[in-house]
């Protein structure tokens, strides 16, 4: 029996693209998006082009679950 993955290189890009392209609709829209970056952090990025270095806290409230650790300037990338 052959083992086929669909778990290509060509796969994987347009998964990418794809978050890309749902990340920018979303902003476009007005909402936020949080995501990893690069280096592992949970970024909360806004409309306005912010973006903070955020944790979750499940043990709080959902509105309230989102704690900023710090605001992320183009330095402090």
């Amino acid at each position: 029996m052959v083992h086929t993955s669909i778990l290509t290189e060509a796969f994987a890009e347009a998964v990418s693209q794809a978050g890309r392209h749902a990340r920018e609709a979303a902003l476009k829209a007005g909402h936020t998006v949080v995501l990893l970056d690069e280096a592992g952090r949970c970024v909360e990025e806004w409309p306005n082009g912010e973006r903070f270095e955020i944790r979750l806290d499940p043990s709080q409230p959902r509105e309230s679950h989102r704690v900023v650790l710090r605001k992320l300037t183009s330095s402090a990338d």
